[in-house]
């Protein structure tokens, strides 16, 4: 496995990796698709509210934060297969 951020995403897989984001643990939770002030509420949640290195280590995930940052790019299927693929490679670093 990669550079996998804390809601589950492999950095390294993802298009915008490297040149228009660094991933969340490098760039304290600054997505490349929200306005630049804005950090993603997963992190916030995780990292600075409940202290946990990742989502899998929280028993209430997916939770509606999730869908609240959801990509804009995604369609409907295409986040919801995106969840479950996230959700299997939190479970596989447990």
């Amino acid at each position: 496995m990669g550079n996998l951020s804390i809601c589950g995403t492999e950095c390294n897989t993802c298009y915008f990796y490297g040149e228009n984001c660094t991933g969340c643990n490098e760039c304290k939770g600054k997505v490349f698709y929200l306005p630049e002030e804005t950090t993603c509420a997963i992190y916030n949640c995780t990292v600075n509210e409940k202290g946990l290195a990742d989502c899998g280590k929280c028993g209430k995930m997916p939770c509606d934060i999730w869908k609240q940052t959801r990509d804009p790019s995604f369609s409907d299927e295409e986040f919801e297969e995106n969840t479950r693929q996230r959700i299997q490679a939190l479970k596989n670093i447990q």
